[in-house]
């Protein structure tokens, strides 16, 4: 008989390391979101490394500004960032205090919760869809800005968490470019994902586009 995954919750430590070891690590891992109407728990399937100041794609790397403030705090907390004008995103701040690092949560498998994350899914076609991509993931926790700065590790008491569940076999882990990201940071590795599930999303390389004044880039 399989044993059950882990509900042990993953500790502050865990998430205070550098970016590119937490972000294959959370693979596996299980989310749960807390909410109003009833939780839902997923199986993280894919994320991207976004590493602050010293990577040109990521949000923090011109610094401090109100919008992405809560990279720069202590590590296990959510930075939620709205983007294109429709969509939020959901990502996990991790290595020490002032190092904005953060991995950006691409795709999860759903385990419990289906008939709400459809209720804020409706055009999903199947189960595989409901969270494949980073903005469905966060339509179908119903994550928005009024979570930004959450603490993950803070006990059943708060609206997420992350446990343990069962961490994926290496050679199961594939790495590739992030999704949509261009310019200097376009080729590096940083995209994880599980080999074989169907729940991860497309890879699609960067397209220039002509900026609105709403827009904003898909990463941390």
């Amino acid at each position: 008989m399989t044993a059950g995954p882990d509900r042990t919750p993953l500790s502050r430590g865990f998430f205070d390391r550098p970016v590119l070891e937490v972000a294959p690590d959370l693979l596996g891992r299980i989310l749960v979101r807390r909410a109003p109407d009833g939780p839902i728990e997923v199986r993280l399937t894919e994320v991207e490394a976004y590493a602050g100041l010293a990577d040109p794609g990521s949000h923090a790397y011109r610094g401090r500004t109100e919008r992405n403030a809560v990279m720069f705090g202590p590590p296990g907390h959510a930075y939620v960032y709205f983007t294109y004008g429709m969509w939020h995103c959901l990502n996990l701040v991790c290595g020490p205090e002032g190092t904005p690092s953060g991995v950006l949560l691409r795709a999860a498998e759903v385990l419990h919760g289906h008939e709400r994350a459809h209720e804020r899914r409706p055009k999903a076609r199947n189960d595989q869809e409901l969270a494949k991509g980073p903005a469905r993931l966060a339509t179908a926790l119903g994550v928005d800005r009024r979570l930004d700065g959450s603490d993950v590790c803070a006990g059943p008491d708060g609206p997420m968490e992350i446990l343990t569940g069962r961490p994926v076999r290496p050679e199961r882990v594939l790495s590739g470019p992030r999704t949509g990201v261009g310019g200097e940071g376009a080729t590096h590795p940083w995209r994880f994902w599980i080999d074989g599930e169907p729940s991860v999303s497309p890879y699609r390389a960067h397209t220039p586009r002509r900026r609105n004044p709403t827009s904003r880039q898909v990463g941390t």
